[in-house]
C-alpha cells in the first residue's frame, strides 16, 4: 500500500492529449499564452546581449520547438534567457555576431558532452545557499543591464517606464487571464503611437525578422585563435544553461509530482543550442518564469504546449512584425525590472530568515552574489560559492570531532568521536599524551568513521610515535567498511618517515 501511495502520479502523454479535446485545448491555450509572454522578453534579452531582436526571437522559436522533442522535462519552456544573454554579451560586443553564434554552437556541444558524462547527477552537490545566491545575482544583473536604457534618453521615457511598472503591479491583483507585461506593452505602445511621442523603440535596435530563420554556418576562421576567444564563454554558457535548466526541471518535478530525466534534459539543451546557433539564434536555456506560466498558471503537462509556444511565437512575429517594431524600449525596460524583482528571492534577506540561518549559509549566499555581480559571470559565481560551501561545511564537521582520554591501570583509552577526514584528522596526532601514557594504548574508533587517506596516515603517525616510545597501540571498534579501507592503506603512506 505504501508503494502505491509513493508512486508518482502519471502525467498525460502527447497521444492522450491529442485524443482528448479537453486536454488538447488546455495545451494549445497554454502555448499561446506563453508565446505572447515570450515576445517582449526575447526582445529585451536580445538587447541585453547587444544583438538585434531577430537573434532572440529566432533562438526562442528554435529552442522551444527543439526542446519539445529532445528535452527530458515535458511542459518546460526553453528560450532566450537573461542568464545566457549576460554570459555571451561580451562576445557580441567585442567580436561580432558570427563569433556569438559560434560560441552558442560550441556551448551546445559542450552541454551534450557534459550530459554524456553524467553531469546532471552533480546537481545534488550544489547547496541551496549557492542556488539562492545564483538566483539573486541573476536578478541584480538583469536590473543593472537596464540602466543604460535610462541614461541620456528623452524625458518621456521615464513616465512610460513608470506607467509600465504600475500596470504590471496592479493588473495581476485584478485579473491573471492576460499576462500583465503584454497589457502594458499594448497600452503604452498604443499611447506612444496615438500621441506621437518620440522615444527609442524596438525598431531602433535592429530589423525584425520577415522570414523563417535560415540554416547558416558562422563566418569565423576555424583556428585555435578563434577557439581561444569563444571557448571560455562557451564553457560559461554551457554550465550556466545546464544549471538553470536542471534547477527549473527539478522545480517542475516537484510541482507536477512527476519525475523527469535530467540526463536527457542536459542532452536536449545542448542539441537545442546547437540548432539555435545554426539558425542564427543567441542560444538559451529553461525559463523559470515562462515555465511557471505554462505549468502552474495554464495547467499544461505535455510537450505539445512547449512546441506550440515556439510555433505561435514565430507566427506572431512574422505576421505582426511592423507592430512589434514600434514598441517603446521604455516599456521593455519596465518588463525586465519586474522580471528582476520577481526573480530575486526576497525571503532570503528577511531579518527573520537571516537570524535563523547559520552564518556559514548566509556567507555562501552573499559570496555567490558578490562574485557573480563583480565578474558578470554566473558560472564563476556558482563555482566560488560551491567551493566556499564545501570549505565551510568541512570546517563545521571537523569542529564536531573530539578525542577523550581515560586511564585504567596500565592502559590509556582514547575514544574518538566524529567524522575523520582531512579537515578533522590533520591535527589528530596532537590529541595524544605520548610521554605520559602507560605501556598500552587503546584507540576506540567505534563512534567515528575513517573516510580518507589523510586519516589513515594520521593514525599511522600516531602508532609510529608510540612505537618509538615502546608503547603498544591497539585500534578497535572500526566498522567493516572503515576496517577494509584502513587495512588497504595502512603502512603504505609514508607516515612517520
Amino acid at each position: 500500500m505504501t508503494d502505491v501511495l509513493a508512486r508518482p502520479r502519471p502525467e498525460p502523454t502527447v497521444l492522450q492529449a491529442l485524443r482528448s479535446p479537453r486536454l488538447l485545448t488546455r495545451e494549445v491555450l497554454a502555448g499561446l499564452v506563453v508565446a505572447i509572454a515570450l515576445i517582449p522578453e526575447a526582445i529585451a534579452f536580445s538587447i541585453i546581449a547587444g544583438v538585434d531582436p531577430r537573434l532572440g526571437l529566432f533562438s526562442s522559436f528554435v529552442m522551444a520547438v527543439a526542446i519539445a522533442f529532445l528535452g527530458g522535462r515535458p511542459a518546460m519552456i526553453s528560450a532566450a534567457t537573461g542568464a545566457i544573454a549576460l554570459v555571451i554579451a561580451p562576445v557580441a560586443r567585442e567580436h561580432g555576431v558570427d563569433y556569438l553564434l559560434a560560441t552558442v554552437i560550441l556551448g551546445g556541444i559542450l552541454q551534450v558532452a557534459l550530459g554524456l558524462l553524467g553531469v546532471a547527477k552533480l546537481m545534488r552537490y550544489i547547496p541551496r545557499s549557492v542556488m539562492v545566491g545564483f538566483v539573486n545575482a541573476l536578478a541584480i544583473l538583469i536590473f543593472t543591464a537596464q540602466v543604460p536604457q535610462l541614461i541620456g534618453v528623452p524625458w518621456a521615457v521615464y513616465p512610460i517606464a513608470a506607467a509600465g511598472l504600475l500596470i504590471m503591479y496592479l493588473l495581476p491583483r485584478l485579473t491573471r487571464v492576460v499576462p500583465a507585461p503584454l497589457v502594458a506593452i499594448v497600452l503604452l505602445t498604443g499611447a506612444v503611437v496615438v500621441f506621437g511621442i518620440s522615444v527609442p523603440t524596438v525598431g531602433d535596435q535592429g530589423a525584425l525578422p520577415e522570414s523563417l530563420p535560415n540554416l547558416l554556418i558562422p563566418n569565423v576562421p576555424f583556428t585555435l585563435d578563434t577557439l581561444g576567444i569563444i571557448f571560455p564563454f562557451a564553457v560559461a554558457m554551457a554550465i550556466v544553461g545546464l544549471l538553470e535548466s536542471l534547477m527549473t526541471a527539478a522545480l517542475v518535478d516537484d510541482i507536477t509530482d512527476t519525475p523527469s530525466s535530467k540526463t536527457r534534459e542536459s542532452l536536449g539543451q545542448g542539441a537545442a543550442n546547437v540548432l539555435s546557433g545554426l539558425f542564427g539564434g543567441m542560444g538559451g536555456c529553461a525559463m523559470i518564469g515562462q515555465t511557471m506560466i505554462n505549468v502552474k498558471a495554464s495547467g499544461a503537462r505535455t510537450r505539445i504546449s512547449t512546441f506550440l509556444a515556439g510555433v505561435f511565437l514565430l507566427v506572431l512575429v512574422l505576421a505582426f512584425g511592423d507592430v512589434v517594431a514600434v514598441i517603446p524600449m521604455a516599456v521593455l525596460v519596465a518588463v525586465m525590472i519586474v522580471v528582476s524583482v520577481a526573480t530575486f528571492d526576497w525571503h532570503s534577506i528577511r531579518p527573520s530568515t537571516l537570524r535563523r540561518m547559520p552564518l556559514s549559509e548566509t556567507v555562501v549566499m552573499v559570496l555567490t552574489v558578490a562574485v557573480t555581480v563583480w565578474t558578470h559571470n554566473l558560472a564563476i559565481g556558482v563555482g566560488v560559492g560551491v567551493i566556499a560551501a564545501a570549505v565551510l561545511f568541512a570546517r563545521r564537521v571537523a569542529s564536531l570531532t573530539s578525542v577523550t582520554r581515560s586511564v585504567e591501570g596500565d592502559t590509556a583509552r582514547y575514544v574518538v568521536e566524529g567524522e575523520l577526514f582531512f579537515a578533522s584528522s590533520n591535527d589528530l596526532t596532537t590529541k595524544f599524551a605520548y610521554h605520559r601514557d602507560p605501556a598500552r594504548v587503546v584507540i576506540d574508533l567505534s563512534r567515528s568513521h575513517v573516510w580518507d587517506a589523510s586519516t589513515v596516515a594520521a593514525l599511522d603517525a600516531v602508532q609510529t610515535k608510540y612505537a618509538h616510545l615502546g608503547t603498544a597501540v591497539e585500534l578497535e571498534g572500526m566498522n567493516a567498511a572503515a576496517r577494509r579501507f584502513h587495512g588497504r592503506l595502512t603502512g603504505g603512506l609514508g607516515a612517520g618517515h
